[in-house]
């Protein structure tokens, strides 16, 4: 079996530990390598000449991206998942019982298990490089730092920052690492391996004093203060999950024991958290969405074809959507933009979008002005067809009309090459419809993003029947270039998220004409584990908007898609949400303070809230709506897979990622038990919640998606 790490000696005493993993990009820790990293270690204490150690990757651009996450689930019980740990504690401890200063020269991603294992050496250099960057996102996983990381992380860096780190898995720069503590130096990619050298040979020095705001001194440097900061922490942690992740609470109690009873007790308790997590349902459904989008990247959404390279792009309309897709394609795919609006206060509108999010990477000191300037040259606007011609792909945002998209496709036929892909970011006409303008239909594809573009991860990439392949790779290339994760759907009306959207939405428009209050249906969502309610959200994206796609998808797919009518009440108050200051809520000075509920908003639609049902109740009759229609989704080849489908949902309309998506929810439910629930509501409430024929079929045979 291949090596994958090699010991080299130098003249002047320092020894290199090299890790370089056999045939893959990046490194990650594997049990696997526990006896022979072992080995080398016993070496080196045997070898009186070495008088410093330097850990390094044999990786261009990385130095260890985490550990193998495929190692998690080939755990069956919970002491085999304990036993993983306290492995990786026994190693990690061998290496920082070296009697010789030992150095991690850190360029690239050190994350998860990599930083634990840069915890475990005595000192710590990294590169300045913007490839650099620390972190423990194991609580992205439902997991957390089983290395050690609970314990040498707030050890080095102070409680407070440590479990800001580890509670959010947020990443960190080398300035800010080098300010915080977690480096005890930084410099060029050039000179690492030589500082790194130096610092061995200068010999062990006391950790670096960590810079805290005097509040945090007091609270930190006592048992009273410590217990301030872990209540206020589980508090918050609380109120931001509503319980139902476990992973945090879990992280907030390894620190608490281990600062309270010392180290190795601190190691035990993070073992045992550890293996309990590993176990979880929550885990175990985060661990499956990782998989997912892992696979996703490797596909090119149309077999049998490669993608043609996107060297320019066209963004018709400069709204906000058009701003916000311009942007990422300047600025994550840094692919040239043009942006062609009909007037002068569009096109500025789109510039001024584009230029505030690069601006705030200037003010947080992440960009110089001059990356953002050369960036912001990405991007040219016209009022005219011209600097057109040359766009291998023209992204359309206009308005939600028919007649208006098919004029864009017959001018851009006329204005463009024969190979230009029309993309039009509708949000629920069928694609078909609009490439029936077109003399080219090969080249028209749905590409349709979420408000806000450059925050929401998922993009549809919709294929009509005639759409070619090399369409589809191509625009799947681009949109991932763009930083998003697209899902390939077929065409239909409202395609995959917004149609399972539009029935969840609704029905939560019932409840609030039954009586139900605003509030107590976004709570009831947002409990549920949505990160926000549907009434917020219909405020967000626009009542008017709302209203619009109704229709569309009822004249499509039939009655059970019928709005409730009070909401031409809302439009006739001119109630459009947050866009005009007057929905749900009160949007008064723009304050970030909770907003709340706009009383007069039950007057206007004739109803007097009553008592509260309990908002299990209320989240079941929103949610079986979602899952319903997923299905039929799947049924009517929609969507290629429930692996597709659960994606979409999570990253398209925040799905809660801890249920692994609506297929993952509907395993652990059973098919047979949604149906008795569906059909419970179908006696109560009529053929809207009429279970699926793919689902009965499920509840006859016991099958599963996974």
């Amino acid at each position: 079996m291949a090596k994958t790490f090699s010991l080299s000696r130098r003249d002047d005493g320092v020894a290199v530990l090299t890790m370089d993993v056999p045939g893959e990009t990046m490194n990650t820790l594997k049990s696997a390598f526990a006896d022979e990293i072992s080995g080398l270690l016993q070496e080196i204490k045997a070898d009186s000449s070495i008088r410093g150690l330097v850990l390094i990757s044999g990786k261009p651009d990385s130095f260890v991206a985490g550990a193998d996450i495929s190692m998690l689930d080939a755990c069956q019980t919970v002491a085999d998942a304990k036993a993983l740990s306290q492995q990786g504690h026994k190693v990690f401890a061998e290496l920082e019982g070296l009697n010789i200063p030992v150095v991690a020269a850190i360029h690239g991603a050190c994350l998860g298990g990599g930083l634990e294992l840069a915890l475990a050496c005595h000192l710590r250099v990294c590169s300045d490089d913007n490839k650099t960057m620390l972190g423990v996102p194991e609580v992205q996983l439902g997991l957390l730092p089983g290395g050690g990381g609970t314990q040498r992380l707030p050890r080095l860096v102070g409680i407070t920052t440590a479990l800001d780190m580890m509670l959010t898995g947020k990443q960190i720069r080398p300035k800010q690492a080098l300010k915080m503590g977690l480096v005890n130096d930084m410099v060029p990619e050039s000179i690492l391996l030589r500082t790194a050298v130096e610092m061995a040979l200068a010999g062990k020095r006391q950790p670096k004093v960590v810079n805290k705001s005097l509040v945090n001194k007091l609270l930190e440097g006592t048992a009273l203060g410590r217990n301030i900061i872990f209540d206020q922490a589980a508090k918050q942690v609380l109120k931001k999950t509503q319980g139902n992740y476990p992973a945090p609470l879990k992280i907030i109690d390894c620190v608490r024991q281990g600062m309270a009873r010392g180290m190795a007790q601190g190691l035990e308790v993070e073992a045992s958290h550890f293996a309990e997590l590993v176990m979880s349902k929550e885990s175990a459904a985060l661990r499956s969405i990782f998989f997912a989008t892992t696979e996703m990247k490797k596909e090119t959404g149309a077999s049998g074809v490669e993608p043609r390279k996107v060297k320019k792009a066209v963004v018709l309309g400069g709204g906000l959507m058009g701003g916000g897709i311009a942007s990422v394609t300047t600025t994550k795919a840094k692919i040239p933009a043009r942006v062609k609006d009909i007037n002068d206060k569009g096109l500025s509108n789109a510039l001024a979008y584009a230029y505030k999010l690069l601006d705030k990477g200037v003010k947080r000191r992440h960009m110089t002005p001059a990356a953002r300037d050369s960036l912001m040259a990405l991007m040219t606007t016209t009022t005219e067809y011209t600097g057109v011609k040359d766009a291998d792909i023209v992204v359309e945002a206009v308005f939600e009309d028919l007649a208006l998209k098919h004029q864009m496709v017959r001018d851009i036929e006329r204005e463009c090459g024969e190979q230009t892909i029309f993309a039009s970011n509708t949000s629920s006409l069928p694609i078909s419809q609009i490439a029936e303008a077109a003399s080219r239909p090969e080249n028209v594809i749905g590409l349709h993003y979420f408000s806000p573009v450059e925050k929401m991860p998922l993009v549809e990439v919709i294929a009509h029947a005639k759409t070619s392949p090399e369409t589809i790779a191509t625009t799947v290339a681009f949109a991932r270039k763009q930083g998003k994760t697209p899902i390939v759907v077929q065409d239909g009306a409202g395609f995959y998220v917004n149609r399972i959207l539009a029935l969840y939405m609704n029905e939560a428009a019932q409840l609030l004409l039954e009586g139900q209050s605003v509030e107590h249906l976004d709570k009831a969502l947002v409990k549920f584990g949505f990160p926000v309610g549907p009434m917020t959200l219909l405020d967000e994206v626009g009542i008017d908007v709302g209203a619009k796609i109704s229709p569309i998808l009822e004249k499509e797919l039939g009655e059970r898609f019928k709005a409730p009518a009070a909401f031409d009440k809302l439009l006739a108050d001119g109630r459009k949400g947050r866009k005009n200051g007057k929905g749900f809520y009160l949007y008064a000075n723009n304050s970030k303070k909770i907003k709340p509920v706009d009383e007069t908003v039950y007057g206007v639609l004739g109803i007097t809230p009553g008592a509260n049902k309990a908002a299990a109740a209320v989240a079941e009759r929103c949610v079986v709506q979602m899952l319903n229609e997923a299905v039929r989704c799947l049924e009517e080849g929609i969507i290629a897979s429930a692996r597709d489908g659960d994606i979409g949902a999570i990253f398209g309309i925040g799905f809660p990622p801890f249920l692994g998506g609506p297929f993952h929810y509907i395993d652990s439910l059973g098919a047979d038990k949604l149906v008795a629930i569906l059909e419970g509501y179908s006696k109560q409430f009529g053929d809207r919640f009429a279970p699926c024929e793919r689902l009965k079929a499920m509840a006859e045979s016991g099958e599963r998606f996974f």
